[in-house]
């Protein structure tokens, strides 16, 4: 993993999140070792330039928010109806916005 990332004595923890179609998956990584450096500003808007956010399809936006919310996520902006979606972002306590989306039907 060293060479990989181009850092010395890494030490990872390594999830991998399959999509509930079955092509594609996600790789979500926790730096241990060297100790993770913030981007900045931490709390960037959402136009930063970068990858500082992903969206994920929901069922239920609210039950999401609410679990959410209990791990420290708060709502960037409102959540608000778009179309057929009910869309909003939430910032995690990392600082990474998390955008949901429910399909209304």
């Amino acid at each position: 993993m060293d060479r990989v990332v181009g850092l010395d004595h890494v030490r990872v923890d390594v999830a991998m999140v399959r999509t509930p179609d079955g092509h594609g998956r996600l790789e979500l990584t926790k730096f241990h070792t060297p100790t993770a450096v913030s981007a900045e500003p931490k709390n960037a808007p959402a136009n930063t330039l970068g990858i500082r956010r992903i969206m994920f399809a929901v069922e239920d936006i609210e039950d999401v928010l609410a679990r959410l919310h209990a791990h420290g996520a708060e709502l960037v902006g409102e959540l608000e109806q778009y179309d057929s979606y009910r869309l909003c972002y939430v910032r995690g306590p990392e600082g990474i916005i998390v955008a949901l989306a429910e399909q209304l039907s």
